[in-house]
């Protein structure tokens, strides 16, 4: 009997490959894994082709997925290879580590046991140390955190562990299995393993010392290089367990120099428990990378994959694939380039003492050469080659919810692959395979599933629709999560928005499990929530109404605008009535342009047009600069929405709205902000003619009212573009003579919001204005000299033409 205890830095590509050759020298008859044992019986779907890594598996408890845990694997993973050999060789595979279903029994922010060395890397990434006021705990806690991978770089005068793990490890071609154990030994010394890291190498040992009561002779034990020194036997740091050593070594067994067995079931004895299920879901490179936020520990995924994929000649296939990427892009890159670069690159190495060029010395080459020293290009190399663009794929006969497997089946018909970058997505809504495709994307954000973040549309029209797609692993935990809604997309989104419209909340953050699982990240599980406290806004019910009918849901539009009709009855406050219109408007125009049936809606904008314009004269008085501001806003969108609305009838919309406007724009009372811009749209809409917006514009200028006042008037009434007092010098006119006109005091006072209003406007409006203001200040023209100098009989000439081109001329 002979017990191999394998040490790996996960997600080494080195490793990967050294184990690999020492499985296929071992020939072992079962191979333990560190992992979740739940997963046993899904590693016969790694011989399927279709199971694509990078992939992980997944585990949740049924019912509350919000409790999951991920376990990444990439092509130069070790325990991929491990699988990958085992089940070519028809040789069993255990995962050996404590089961998911202690870890995710208590929830993480519940739990002091937040993790463990080689959590991520196999080299002693330590979590959180426990808690307390003991000296000598805390002595401990900070033993708990070395890093060994730092300690024995630092050991032979390294001062980046990275680069001496890739100069002692990755680039030899090979691992020394014996040398890392005994390395780790050296670096565990003294070390006394907390309660959690004790528990899993406790479960680690019991595993093993299974897997030999079963009659395995020859028993492989993959782990991260951290835990060697927990499984192997002191006398034989190696692992062998008697194989090819002395004849009393091999009869004495494996374990005889580690706590026994009655100690390690004392410490697993009575741990939480809970009900776990696992699957395999897609991975991507960029949740690889340390900087994601996942720390896996791999910074450099796909720089990773491309050592472990071409051991030959690596520097130069890099940056020759690295030349082909800039060239993609239309950037100037020849053969001389990629000669000179692999030269600098190697130079690089021999100066620094390496024995191979790794990730740094091959980016200053890209740098210096191929970019020529521009850092643009550089991200991009950083982007589709060190990070990498690489998605996983898991086969169709993974265990999936109905609802992945229905999502799945929607992607093929529409077309859409699952891509791990963004990619821009137009859509054209007349197409019947662009509808489909944009009403798919709308009912996986009612979920909670962002696959596609809509963009503002490059085209003109109310048919074309713009998105960014970019799928990321935690979208299965959302899907799994809205499989209680339904077993398809289409019933789960009406199911999700008949609860958000009776005041249900959008979904719970998630929280991780720890050990080497990468902990699901806390999301909200349908895109935020429609209310609180057991209620819901009116404004958050219309938004829902739109978003049911961006997603076509006929069926939940009902529930949702009969609870719109309570709620509108019920709500006194006419800003709330005000930020809710101009969504329903929306709604009204987009079940006209997708040809969704909206029944009930116009009755609905009708009522709320209603109650506004009754409402709108208390909901401006007695107002403070911010409140003023917050209703200018309300007052410019129902403006923009009322102008959507067909105007045909005896009372059209658009003629109650303007009616309101200038019942209240008399009123000395009104806030100088919501003034100003009622006169506006009143003069915009030829509702006011110039001479009498003139006249409003000098009473606010009097010098009755505060500077303050004008120029909150002012700002209100040139909130609409700057264009108008570039073609009306009266009322530029009006501005400047009043500005003129204020004392030193005043007119620093009212400097810093006429320079936010008139900041405001796009360059060429302040440079036309300017202009128009420097003629005035030199008295050049003005509006009365203007008129006064006008030749009746040369200008009728020119009004008879402009006439007859309109097809006005009499």
């Amino acid at each position: 009997m002979s017990v191999s205890v394998l040490g790996v830095r996960h997600h080494g590509p080195g490793s990967a490959r050294a184990l690999r050759a020492e499985l296929e020298r071992l020939k072992p008859d079962v191979v333990l894994i560190e992992g979740p044992p739940e997963a046993d019986e899904l590693v016969a779907l790694a011989q399927d082709p279709d199971l694509q890594p990078p992939v992980a598996l997944l585990a949740h408890v049924p019912g509350e997925p919000s409790r999951a845990a991920f376990w990444p694997f990439a092509v130069f993973s070790p325990e991929w290879q491990a699988i990958r050999y085992a089940v070519g060789a028809g040789v069993p595979v255990r995962f050996c580590d404590l089961p998911a279903a202690h870890g995710l029994a208590v929830p993480a922010e519940d739990s002091e046991e937040a993790g463990s060395p080689g959590d991520a890397a196999g080299d002693g990434d330590a979590g959180p140390a426990p808690a307390g006021d003991d000296p000598a705990e805390e002595e401990r806690a900070r033993a708990v955190r070395i890093d060994p991978i730092g300690e024995l770089a630092r050991a032979a005068g390294y001062d980046d562990p990275e680069r001496w793990w890739e100069d002692a490890v990755e680039h030899r071609g090979d691992t020394p299995f014996q040398v890392i154990a005994e390395a780790m030994a050296a670096v565990r010394e003294g070390h006394v393993p907390d309660g959690y890291e004790a528990r899993r190498e406790a479960f680690m040992r019991r595993t093993v010392r299974k897997a030999v009561k079963d009659g395995f002779e020859r028993v492989a034990v993959v782990c991260g290089a951290w835990h060697v020194p927990a499984l192997a036997d002191p006398a034989d740091p190696a692992g062998s367990g008697g194989d090819g050593g002395p004849a009393g070594r091999g009869r004495r067994g494996w374990g005889a120099g580690l706590p026994p067995a009655k100690a390690d079931d004392a410490l697993l004895k009575g741990l939480p428990k809970a009900k776990v299920e696992l699957t395999w879901v897609p991975w991507t490179y960029g949740r690889l990378a340390a900087w994601s936020g996942y720390g896996a520990g791999v910074t450099s995924p796909g720089w990773y994959h491309h050592l472990f994929a071409s051991p030959d000649r690596p520097v130069e296939r890099w940056l020759t694939e690295a030349a082909g990427v800039l060239r993609a892009e239309d950037l100037p890159v020849s053969s001389a380039h990629v000669i000179e670069a692999v030269r600098l690159a190697e130079s690089l190495a021999v100066l620094r003492g390496r024995p191979l060029a790794g990730l740094a010395e091959v980016t200053e080459a890209v740098r210096a050469v191929l970019c020529e020293g521009d850092d643009l290009p550089v991200e991009l190399i950083q982007r589709h080659m060190v990070v990498g663009e690489r998605l996983g794929q898991v086969p169709d006969t993974t265990p999936m919810v109905p609802l992945q497997r229905h999502l799945r089946e929607e992607q093929r018909r529409l077309k859409l692959k699952p891509e791990a970058l963004d990619r821009e997505l137009d859509l054209d809504l007349r197409k019947p395979l662009d509808l489909e495709r944009s009403r798919l994307l709308h009912r996986l954000r009612l979920l909670g599933v962002d696959w596609g973040s809509p963009q503002e549309s490059r085209g003109k029209g109310t048919f074309r629709e713009s998105w960014t797609l970019a799928w990321r692993p935690e979208f299965d935990i959302d899907l799994i999560e809205a499989g209680a809604w339904g077993t398809t997309v289409p019933s789960a989104a009406a199911a999700r928005v008949r609860d958000l419209a009776r005041g249900g909340t959008a979904g719970r953050g998630r929280s991780g499990a720890p050990g080497r699982g990468v902990p699901a990240p806390g999301t909200a599980g349908a895109g935020g929530s429609a209310g609180s406290g057991g209620g819901v806004s009116l404004a958050d019910l219309t938004g829902l109404v739109e978003r049911c009918l961006l997603a076509d849901l006929p069926d939940a539009l009902p529930y949702v605008l009969e609870a719109l009709s309570a709620r509108a009855a019920l709500d006194s406050d006419v800003t709330h009535l005000m930020a809710a219109l101009p969504a329903m408007v929306r709604a009204q125009r987009y079940g006209d342009v997708r040809g969704t049936p909206a029944a009930g809606l116009a009755s609905i904008v009708d009522a709320l047009l209603t109650r506004v314009c009754v409402g709108l004269g208390g909901a401006v008085t007695g107002l403070d600069d911010d409140a003023a501001r917050g209703l200018l806003g309300h007052v410019d969108a129902v403006h923009a929405a009322v102008g959507l609305l067909d105007s045909a009838g005896d009372e059209p919309p658009k003629g109650r709205w303007l009616g309101a406007l200038r019942a209240v724009s008399g009123r000395s009372d009104l806030h100088g902000l919501i003034e100003g811009r009622i006169v506006r749209i009143l003069l915009d809409t030829g509702e006011l003619d110039a001479g009498r917006a003139e006249l409003r514009m000098s009473r606010a200028m009097s010098s009755g009212h505060p500077p303050a006042r004008a120029a909150a008037w002012v700002e209100g009434f040139v909130s609409g573009g700057g264009l108008l007092l570039v073609h009306d010098a009266r009322l530029l006119g009006l501005i400047d003579g009043w500005l003129t006109g204020l004392t030193p005091e005043a007119f620093v006072d009212v400097l810093p919001l006429l320079r936010r209003t008139f900041g405001a406007f796009a360059a060429p409006e302040r440079r036309a204005i300017g202009e128009r203001a420097r003629s005035l200040g030199t008295g050049a023209t003005t509006a009365a000299a203007a008129a006064d100098d006008i030749d009746d009989q040369r200008a009728a000439a020119a009004v008879r033409t402009v006439l007859e081109i309109l097809g006005r001329a009499s």
